[in-house]
């Protein structure tokens, strides 16, 4: 019995960590992208307007494939910094699916 309870508690423990550790795609956007792309994704910010950040429910950023906006998100694009070494690949994954919800059609 006592090691049925201490595999439990491993076992919750490390799922705890886990989610205790992973950030709301919501937060990492908000944190990392929003100061240019705006918490709507429409561009409309001093640092958007100074870079010409496009909005993301424009065409020429509707147009783009999911593997293109994640190699964009992961080795930046003008005046965008990578984010390979600071975000995960699940984190860039999600995020590529974020700016879907901000996308107006």
């Amino acid at each position: 019995m006592i090691i049925v309870r201490r595999i439990s508690a491993i076992l919750l423990f490390t799922v705890s960590v886990a989610f205790a550790s992973a950030e709301p795609v919501a937060a990492v956007y908000k944190a990392k992208c929003a100061l240019c792309h705006g918490a709507a994704g429409d561009g409309n910010t001093p640092a958007g307007k100074a870079f010409k950040v496009p909005s993301f429910s424009e065409e020429v950023v509707l147009k783009e494939s999911d593997a293109t906006l994640l190699e964009i998100e992961k080795s930046g694009k003008g005046k965008m910094p990578a984010w390979h070494d600071k975000l995960s690949d699940d984190q860039l994954k999600e995020l590529v699916a974020f700016i879907h919800t901000l996308q107006k059609k």
